[in-house]
This record gives structure tokens, sequence and C-alpha cells, in this order.
């Protein structure tokens, strides 16, 4: 056994720094006896939607019932496509299906690995109801284009913000240019529960409106239902949530300070390809993703460094299109080449990332990334 672990997670850590507010929370929801659909999750989403400078925010039970609960809310169901990336968690696909939409892959920007603007407008057909971008890593995918591209064809845009609250791009906030925001609040996310969660924000009333009828059976008032479902995010999450809501930013900072020291550490690399943060945007790395400079050298890099201690993990190794059985049966279609998608996946390897990381833990997953790419012909 290695003598040095550097965890994947720092949730744990995250935990013992804040203790005592989030216990404190906890006991106020226990307390008050009111543990669903109670004044915690309220203040919770009125906390959230100011954070993120929009009007409404809607906790709900995950971040993949966040994304087809928006679908729903605007009306996007069977017949209609929806257009976003393959190198995403599965659940950004999965949510267009349980909304009964096509899923159409396009390919995504080399660089960023969000999803390329310009390969969106080729996959348009008369069909085509909405854009879903995926703000990957923690980056913001590029929301002017996509808003403009949206705006010329009468497209919808539902944003999954799993990975990247408290990012920002060049002159616009998430959310600033969409239709909805999904959100997912995982334990392992920059803001997190213990548990699952998710929420989805919007400036839409509409859209507010039809999504706290979804997620509470149908039901704006007690004992009065229409086709709806369970998907509710409880005040004991809630609790959580606020408590850490309030560090955010500074976690944020954090993040961004380990990213950039991996950078300086790793810029001599001669088989890897670092992180890239567009400029003018505020990248919060819920993920540092390497990616190796051939596919054959991602495994043997990634067993190393799990050899050695360092819990590292890739996101995400095998695209959609490419998992056993796709689509299962399920309406998808491909939108021209997606080769950086497809790279991406068989290069990517995500190293520790999360605020309570050490210098001596970065500076050990530096040196040992090093080591293996020293040793490489």
């Amino acid at each position: 056994m290695p003598e040095v672990f550097v965890s994947f997670y720092g949730h744990v850590r995250q935990y013992h720094n804040i203790q005592a507010e989030i216990d404190a929370n906890i006991k106020q929801v226990l307390e008050s006896g009111e543990y669903v659909m109670g004044p915690m999750l309220k203040r919770f989403e009125a906390e959230l939607a100011a954070y993120c400078g929009l009007k409404h925010a809607i906790g709900v039970n995950s971040g993949t019932d966040a994304i087809w609960l928006a679908l729903m809310a605007l009306g996007i169901g069977p017949g209609d496509e929806c257009i976003t990336t393959p190198n995403t968690f599965f659940a950004t696909a999965e949510a267009i299906w349980i909304a009964g939409a096509t899923v159409v892959f396009v390919d995504c920007d080399p660089l960023t690995k969000c999803i390329d603007p310009e390969k969106i407008e080729a996959a348009i057909t008369e069909r085509t109801k909405a854009i879903v971008p995926v703000h990957l890593y923690g980056q913001c995918a590029d929301m002017k284009a996509i808003r403009k591209i949206a705006d010329r064809y009468g497209l919808l845009v539902v944003e999954d913000n799993a990975q990247a609250m408290g990012a920002h791009g060049d002159g616009f906030r998430i959310g600033e240019l969409s239709d909805a925001v999904a959100t997912s609040f995982i334990i392992q996310k920059n803001l997190g529960t213990f548990g699952d969660g998710g929420a989805v924000i919007t400036n839409s009333d509409q859209v507010n409106r039809m999504v706290r009828k979804l997620r509470n059976h149908g039901s704006e008032k007690r004992s009065y239902h229409s086709m709806g479902y369970n998907s509710r995010l409880d005040d004991l999450h809630a609790g959580v949530l606020s408590a850490k809501l309030k560090h955010l930013d500074r976690w944020n900072d954090e993040r961004r300070k380990w990213a950039a020291r991996y950078s300086a550490g790793l810029a001599a690399a001669r088989n890897l390809t670092l992180p890239f943060e567009r400029p003018g945007y505020r990248h919060v790395y819920h993920l540092y993703v390497i990616e190796t400079r051939l596919p054959d050298q991602r495994d043997p890099l990634l067993k190393y460094l799990n050899d050695n201690g360092i819990d590292a993990k890739c996101h995400y190794p095998i695209a959609i299109h490419q998992q056993q059985g796709y689509p299962w049966g399920k309406p998808a279609r491909i939108a021209g080449s997606i080769a950086n998608a497809e790279r991406n996946a068989a290069c990517c390897i995500s190293l520790p990332m999360y605020p309570e990381l050490t210098e001596e833990e970065v500076d050990y997953v530096i040196a040992k990334v090093l080591e293996w790419d020293r040793a490489q012909a």
C-alpha cells in the first residue's frame, strides 16, 4: 500500500470545517417538525435565486430531475429535438429522453470541452426545440453565441449547470441568457448536500409555476392534483445547502488556487494537455481534467497515479453514444463528426480537486504525474 493517499473527495473535511453551521441548520429543521416543503426549503430557494441573480429557484430531488422538469415546464416532449454533447454525465441525455424528446449530439469545443456553437447550427431541423449546453468541469459554455443561435431559430435554452455553480462568462452570468438553469447538489459538487438534490433556477414566472407544480404531484393547492411527480428537495438538505452557500465563492477561489498550482507545476509535461480557461471567464474547477497526448497513455497514467495513492478518476471515459446498447430504443441522432468528444473520453483524467486540499497533496500529485511523464518515450 502507498504511504500517501490523496482522496478524490473532500466533503468530510468540508463538513468538519463548518460543522457548527451545518449542525445548527439541521437542528433547526428537526426541531421545527417541518421536513418537507417547509420554511428551510423556502429560505434556501430565496438565497439561491439571489446568489444566481435570477427571480426563482425551485428545489428538486436531483440534477437529473432538474433538467427534465425544466424541459417539461417549457413544453418539450415527444417529437421535439434537443441538441447537446455526448461528453457529459449520462444524466444530460437521460433527462431529455425522460421528457420524451430526441437527443441530438454535436461535438464539443476542443479546448473548453463544452458544446461547440459552430456545430449547433448545422444540427438544427424543423423539429429542434431546445439547446442544452453543459458547463463542463466548471467552465461556462459560450452562452453569447448559443443565445444568438437560439434567437435566430426561435429555440429554447436549458443550461445544465451541475458542475459550474459560481462560474461566469465574459460579461454574462449563468442563467442570464437562457430560459432555465438546472443544477445538481449531489455531495461532490462545488455546492453539495449530504446525498442528492437539485434545483431549477429561472427568470420565467411560467417555468417557476410549472416546475413547482410538477415536482409536487401536479399540485398547487393541497388535495388538488393534476399529473405530476414526486421530486422535492427536503428541508434537511436545504439546511445543509443554506449553510454552505455563503462559503461557495471562497471555496471556488480555493479551487482556482489549486488549479493554478497544478497548471504551473505541470506546464513542462510533454505528454499532457492541461485545462483551458477562456479569457474573461471564471472557471470554478469542479474538476481539474488533463488529457494524455495519446489515448493508449490514459489508462497507464491512471493506474500509475492510483498505485501511488492518488485517487484520480476519469470524467467521462465512455461517451454517451459509445455506451453499450446505445440508444436503448430511445430517439437519438449524431449530427456530424464528434471526434473532439470522443478524444476527450479516450484521454481524460481528473486529478483530485477540492478546496480542502493541501499544498503537500497538490505537490505530491504534480510530482507523480511528472514522474510518469518523464518515463514516456
